[in-house]
């Protein structure tokens, strides 16, 4: 459902200082974002952004720590390691775990990136599916089912890990990652520049479905993929370039305890 219009005003006066206000250098140091920005090279940014997207779920703390042990296994040199990775160093890898992805997992993510970015970078392979009235599902889909059928022999359990909107779902993980990678700002790197940041679509979870709700952004009861569609619409008509910057008011107030306040 579409906010109405005479509501538009009051929700963008409403949002725009808080999402300024958790849009800073700061949000950083405690963000999943901190890993990719730990690194120069935007071919590292790329490949180690893709993992701390998909990880990142669980306790912070716990979280970051398990990004960081992954980042030592590369060698601090996730696109090298990526490249040149061998039955050889899969005792570099042994034993990682974060919740339920373990280390078949990731080996079968590096074999897939390693098959799909010999010659290309991700972002080519995105925007190889971004096509038509809903670019970023496409992508998504065309992405994700590249990563799962790239490498014959893929095992099946690294689909729950790479959320896919022909499932319903909402792709948080891949919204957040696109938002890192298309957008450009002090927390975001803007590395992807045939994406457009107006089709980005909003990051969504429990939390900042919560706040969404609570602010008059989301009707739909369901965290899913239409409601991250009805929410970003709603966005857009705050910011029609710019959508997601909105996720900083509401993850952003959500993270530091904060509730946001409905709008009459």
């Amino acid at each position: 459902m579409l906010i109405e219009s005479h509501r538009i005003a009051q929700l963008r006066s409403y949002l725009d200082p808080i999402a300024t206000r958790f849009e800073q250098a700061t949000f950083i140091q405690d963000d999943p974002i901190s890993i990719p920005h730990g690194f120069e090279d935007p071919r590292d940014r790329e490949i180690i952004g893709l993992f701390a997207a998909l990880l990142a779920w669980g306790r912070r703390d716990i979280m970051l720590a398990k990004l960081g042990d992954l980042c030592e296994r590369m060698d601090f040199r996730p696109a090298d390691f990526i490249s040149s990775y061998s039955i050889q160093k899969r005792d570099r890898i042994d034993g990682f775990v974060h919740r339920t992805f373990n280390s078949s997992d990731l080996e079968g993510l590096i074999l897939s990136l390693q098959a799909l970015t010999a010659k290309q970078t991700l972002e080519s392979v995105f925007v190889a599916g971004a096509t038509g009235d809903e670019p970023i599902k496409g992508g998504i889909q065309h992405l994700a089912d590249q990563l799962f059928n790239h490498v014959p022999g893929q095992p099946a359990r690294i689909r729950k890990h790479l959320a896919r909107p022909s499932t319903g779902s909402a792709c948080k993980r891949w919204n957040m990652y696109l938002r890192w990678m298309v957008r450009s700002g002090p927390v975001d790197m803007g590395l992807w520049k045939q994406i457009r940041t107006e089709d980005l679509i909003l990051p969504l979870d429990v939390h900042s479905g919560t706040q969404a709700r609570a602010v008059g952004l989301l009707s739909r009861k369901s965290n899913d993929w239409k409601a991250a569609i009805e929410l970003t619409e709603n966005c857009r008509a705050l910011c029609a370039l710019d959508p997601c910057k909105y996720d900083f008011a509401l993850f952003g107030a959500g993270s530091a305890g904060e509730t946001l306040d409905h709008i009459i």
